[in-house]
């Protein structure tokens, strides 16, 4: 596996991003020969002994997603991890298209979850930060004291993906300019200056640097024989009895996961019975539309179920 590492000049004076960089290593395959790693990276901010909210972004996107919300998060005195999904941020991207798949992404980032030893963590994800990271909590269901799934899902190639999604698909493999900062600009209701769309785009020199972003679209099991399906089908077991505390926050304006919280609130245990706030104002990637309002959704919902 030839793998990218993003140089750190890239990642200079980027706006609201006064983060020091963290890294842990995490094995390339679970039969890579040598001990091969991968190095990923992750922010870590608040008291380490605070319980802590694991922030997983989505395509094409990175941490620098969360830079809104890690302050409001710290500041009710709650620990703030993110970590950049290998092919994105600060993290290594191998160099293959056909490096990338769903299990390898859950691999990855459980590796890293493990490494940075989580414990009575709350999970928030939206995009592919969920379809992994709620991969990750049915399998470490301990390490995890409630979920917040925002604008995210757990397909199982069962239902109709919708043609909102499938145009997406088609976009991202036909593009000749798979441009991230653009496509992360498109995704929002609110205006990005310049300097954060150049900051989405930092993590990628050139078109070399994108080929997990390209696959991520690819990797959505859109038929009930996609290598991923069953995996996440035994997710949903994990989910269809979760008693533990469970909100959805997705915005109002997100027309690839519209409806999707519907579908958590019926069947998740701990979602029932309880108010689900809808992000009013915010697109695709609510976190940069209305940040501020979901990291107190965040914080709120872990003061009222601690």
């Amino acid at each position: 596996m030839d793998v990218l590492r993003t140089p750190d000049d890239r990642f200079r004076n980027l706006p609201d991003w006064p983060y020091e960089p963290r890294y842990v290593d995490v094995a390339r395959d679970a039969g890579a020969p040598g001990g091969e790693t991968l190095r990923v990276h992750y922010v870590d901010e608040g008291p380490r002994d605070a319980p802590p909210v694991l922030l997983l972004h989505g395509e094409p996107s990175w941490s620098y997603l969360y830079r809104t919300m890690i302050p409001v998060i710290t500041d009710a005195g709650l620990r703030a991890v993110a970590i950049d999904q290998v092919g994105f941020g600060r993290s290594d991207k191998p160099a293959k298209r056909t490096d990338y798949t769903y299990q390898r992404h859950v691999d990855w980032m459980r590796a890293a979850v493990d490494a940075i030893d989580l414990r009575d963590a709350t999970f928030v994800g939206q995009d592919w930060g969920g379809l992994i990271g709620l991969r990750i909590v049915a399998a470490e269901p301990d390490r995890f004291a409630r979920v917040v799934a925002a604008n995210t899902f757990l397909p199982t190639g069962d239902r109709h993906p919708g043609d909102a999604f499938l145009a997406w698909q088609r976009y991202s493999q036909e593009t000749p300019d798979f441009h991230v900062g653009g496509i992360v600009k498109g995704g929002c209701t609110s205006k990005l200056s310049d300097a954060v769309v150049a900051a989405y785009d930092a993590p990628f020199p050139d078109d070399s640097y994108k080929e997990g972003a390209r696959q991520f679209p690819m990797l959505v099991p859109t038929s009930p024989d996609d290598p991923a399906a069953e995996p996440n089908r035994e997710a949903w077991k994990v989910f269809e009895a979760w008693e533990k505390p469970f909100l959805t926050a997705f915005s109002d304006q997100d027309a690839i996961t519209r409806g999707g919280e519907k579908v958590f609130q019926s069947v998740v245990p701990g979602a029932r019975g309880r108010a689900h706030p809808t992000i009013t104002g915010g697109g695709h990637f609510l976190q940069e539309d209305k940040g501020e309002e979901l990291a107190r959704v965040v914080v709120d919902f872990v003061r009222s179920t601690s």
